[in-house]
């Protein structure tokens, strides 16, 4: 098995990780909050001091990051690595040691010049990059149900594709650098407009005196049933959103960079631009650090219902 840097382990990224111990693999992670390294250290990963750390350690590189600076931040610590003695919190593994240029492998929905900028900082020294965002929740990370979205280099792919097997159920490969991106845009446009419509409707239910949860159970039966619906339909009907599988402050990031796209490619968005100002309300109302399920709870307050309390 081969040695396989996680940068970045937030909700997506240690679920990552996991599932690449599960696997076999040894893997060597890095986050900059110190917090999140002790917990990766809980689940097998060998956690270093930084970045460049883990690109001198391992072979392949997988990325899931917050923002463009961030990405740019790591692209040229993984640029500027030279092999070295690795400095290693925690108890050391049996870890690979890789080559120097690893095969970058870039997870998150970020804007697409930033993804090209990082391309280049990382191609002038031979590395390669490939723009994989990945369709899931941090729920369906924890049980590897996750789908790729590639794109870049066909023999940059092949090298890596065994390991993204490890914590994914399918992986498609798009063609030029950047499809991988744009294919995301299309499937988060969505997942955006599935997840106020889920709420929408689940408040209607409740105003009209059905009982969400069974509501829930029937209608994702049937032709009206989706996705967002099994997933995010049981933390609609409970009203509960705290475990948070995708945060709301997270995911606005990503309505923005659709939103910017589609104003690129001059295509009307009807009816993912109505469902824009739900999530703002959503962000101005403290659920930042929500799962996207508390549009729900905008829609109640529209809507002039207040649900029963809860017997315990």
């Amino acid at each position: 098995m081969r040695a396989v840097g996680v940068i970045g382990l937030g909700i997506m990224g240690s679920a990552i990780a996991a599932n690449l111990v599960r696997a076999g693999h040894s893997v060597i992670g890095y986050d900059i909050a110190p917090g999140r390294r002790r917990i990766a250290r809980a689940s097998g990963v060998t956690s270093v001091a930084s970045v460049g750390e883990a690109a001198r350690r391992a072979d392949v590189v997988i990325c899931s990051l917050p923002s463009s600076d961030a990405l740019a931040s790591v692209a040229d610590e993984i640029a500027r690595a030279r092999l070295a003695p690795s400095v290693v919190e925690g108890p050391v593994t049996s870890a690979i040691q890789g080559p120097r240029h690893a095969v970058v492998v870039e997870t998150s929905t970020l804007p697409l010049d930033a993804k090209e900028a990082a391309r280049r900082t990382l191609r002038a020294r031979r590395i390669a990059l490939l723009d994989c965002p990945i369709s899931g929740t941090g729920a369906q990370a924890r049980t590897g149900d996750l789908v790729l979205y590639a794109s870049g280099e066909r023999a940059a792919f092949n090298r890596v594709a065994p390991i993204l097997q490890a914590f994914s159920r399918a992986q498609y490969f798009l063609g030029a650098f950047g499809n991988g991106s744009k294919m995301k845009y299309v499937a988060n446009l969505l997942v955006a407009i599935h997840n106020v419509a889920t709420a929408e409707a689940l408040v209607l239910a409740m105003k009209a005196g059905l009982d969400p949860e069974t509501v829930v159970k029937v209608v994702a039966d049937g032709a009206g049933g989706s996705r967002v619906l099994q997933l995010r339909g049981p933390m609609m009907a409970r009203g509960e959103y705290a475990d948070a599988t995708m945060k709301m402050g997270v995911f606005q990031k990503d309505v923005a960079i659709i939103a910017a796209f589609a104003r690129e490619m001059g295509c009307a968005t009807p009816l993912f631009s109505a469902s824009e100002p739900i999530y703002t309300a959503a962000l101005a109302s403290g659920h930042e650090s929500d799962d996207t399920a508390a549009v729900c709870a905008i829609l109640e307050k529209l809507a002039n219902y207040t649900r029963a309390a809860r017997s315990r």
